[in-house]
């Protein structure tokens, strides 16, 4: 299973970015998807995922500012972050679970300046 994700970059506090992620390879058409993120010198921590039923899941630091949303038939996952803040800067990972194992992509930079 490999994940490509994109949409990483610099935007200014109260801006919005929008991250994107394909999955591919031998997936279960029942799995969940998300995002996760490290910021410098934390740990990974959970931003929000999504079953293949639409069932969401989000860490209380983005919930009401975040909307997850994915395609089923392209396997891909979305990450709309708004209202973005100093804090939200690390590196997003996009994440899958399927047939009982975790994959993750190579992590993408979002930079949140004043």
């Amino acid at each position: 299973v490999q994940l490509q994700a994109s949409g990483g970059g610099l935007v200014q506090s109260g801006g919005s970015l929008t991250l994107s992620c394909v999955a591919s390879g031998s997936i279960s058409s029942f799995n969940v998807m998300g995002w996760y993120r490290q910021a410098p010198g934390k740990e990974r921590e959970l931003v929000a995922t999504i079953g293949t039923r639409g069932g969401t899941n989000f860490a209380d630091s983005v919930r009401g500012r975040f909307a997850i949303t994915r395609d089923n038939a392209k396997i891909a996952v979305f990450l709309q972050m708004n209202s973005l803040k100093l804090e939200d800067t690390a590196v997003y990972y996009c994440w899958i679970t399927t047939w009982g194992r975790d994959y993750w992509g190579q992590g993408t930079l979002v930079t949140v300046s004043s």
